[in-house]
């Protein structure tokens, strides 16, 4: 395989540092600095020149599972795992306490954090204001309160999901592989290295293989997903090899050996962004041919009379789902009316909700302002 080359880094001032267990677990079980090192080295190094960074860091479960090195837990049980998180998240902070000579403050966010509006924005402010007083954000999924149905999965996503988050300019994804692949490396001698992909289409996506840490829940997949919320939200993602120092330092350069994903050309609104791709919630509500028609068309609010039934159980307020006849996603918004009202007003004139309900917090289901569309 080619040496892949250096190329410029965009110009940044706020970035998201993603860190994988990959580079924190020890092969003997529990954290290692042998690469976190130099990974804290840059960021100290992007803090002196006046740069903000936020970091994602995996490694408790890591971390958790050497602290019960006697014990063999199974892994497949959700509160095992839990347990381990709990266990591993004190020792995963205090090594990059260790290697930080500014405050590193812990941050735990689930999927109802980043579902709910008010504690999305709640969980924004308080990120903007660490870094407002020059503290190390660490953040990390809330495993101990996660279920796996709303569990966000993989810290690449979460990663992304921040980086939206915090106003980021650039996501910066550590892995233990030098870029992204036209085939895996490990296992063909003529796979090459792609160092620019100007958009993640399917071709680019099916390049991706599996998780090749034992230690991880993500892989190339998972990467790429993020890229692809982050070009979405205008943020170009650089992804490189965390174990290469010089590779490392060379971002503290300006420079990247690794691969670089383009962002969209016009940046989402911040809540079009947030409203397509905070995490799903399970429930939808389904509209009729026409109400579909009229919100793909853009600028329509939903309201009752094109709505058919409602899908599962949600709360004013909630970010749903708003699917067509055949069940495909058109929309996504938050409802100004809960389930059981909703379910009571389908099909009804706006007119008539006060009547219905006894009660109207307006004439749309979802109004246009916390709408946005799918893309088709």
């Amino acid at each position: 395989m080619a040496e892949l080359a250096f190329q410029p880094l965009p110009a940044w001032r706020r970035a998201v540092l993603k860190v994988g267990s990959n580079l924190l677990a020890a092969d003997g079980g529990g954290l290692t600095p042998t690469y976190a090192q130099t990974l804290a080295a840059f960021i100290a190094h992007s803090q002196a020149q006046g740069r903000e960074l936020v970091l994602v860091s995996s490694g408790a479960v890591a971390a958790g599972r050497a602290l019960l090195r006697a014990r063999a837990l199974p892994v497949a049980d959700l509160a095992e795992r839990q347990a381990l998180a709990a266990l591993g998240q004190a020792p995963m902070i205090a090594l990059w306490q260790s290697l930080s000579s500014r405050a590193v403050a812990q941050v735990l966010l689930t999927h109802d954090d980043l579902r709910n509006r008010r504690r999305y924005l709640n969980a924004r402010a308080t990120l903007r204001q660490l870094l407002a007083i020059e503290v190390l954000p660490v953040v990390n999924e809330n495993d101990t309160v996660a279920v796996d149905e709303l569990k966000l999965g993989d810290n690449d996503n979460l990663a992304a999901i921040v980086a939206a988050l915090v106003d980021a300019d650039l996501l910066l994804i550590a892995s233990d592989i030098d870029a992204l692949y036209n085939a895996d490396p490990r296992r063909d001698s003529t796979a090459a290295a792609i160092p620019h992909v100007a958009e993640i289409t399917p071709q680019v996506l099916a390049m991706a293989g599996g998780s090749g840490s034992a230690v991880g829940t993500g892989g190339m997949r998972t990467k790429l997903q993020a890229a692809q919320k982050a070009a979405a939200a205008g943020i170009a993602t650089a992804l490189f090899n965390g174990r290469d120092a010089a590779t490392v330092q060379a971002l503290g350069e300006g420079r990247l050996r690794g691969t670089l994903f383009m962002p969209a050309q016009s940046r989402m609104q911040a809540r079009k962004y947030w409203l397509l791709h905070a995490p799903a919630s399970a429930a939808a509500i389904r509209v009729d041919a026409g109400a579909a028609s009229a919100l793909a068309g853009g600028g329509a609010s939903l309201l009752p009379g094109g709505v058919v039934d409602v899908v599962g159980e949600f709360h004013r307020g909630d970010l749903v789902d708003v699917i067509d006849p055949s069940g495909r996603m058109v929309a996504r918004g938050l409802t100004q009316y809960g389930a059981v009202d909703v379910r009571r007003m389908a099909g009804r004139h706006s007119r008539d909700i006060d009547g219905v309900l006894g009660y109207s917090y307006g004439p749309a289901v979802v109004h246009r302002d916390d709408l946005a569309l799918t893309a088709v």
